[in-house]
């Protein structure tokens, strides 16, 4: 068990900086999914309306 602050620091310097960046990246391409995922929703009603034609 961690008990010492030296411990905490040397976790929180371990594992802080990775977790920080993921929920970075996490929230950054979470837009950019909802952009692609609206994209493919156009694109799949463009092409059902090119196959009733």
């Amino acid at each position: 068990m961690v008990t010492e602050p030296t411990d905490w620091v040397m976790i929180i310097g371990n594992f802080g900086f990775p977790i920080a960046i993921t929920m970075y990246l996490f929230i950054r391409f979470e837009k950019k999914i909802e952009k692609l995922e609206l994209s493919i929703s156009k694109l799949s009603d463009v092409i059902r309306e090119f196959r009733r034609d």
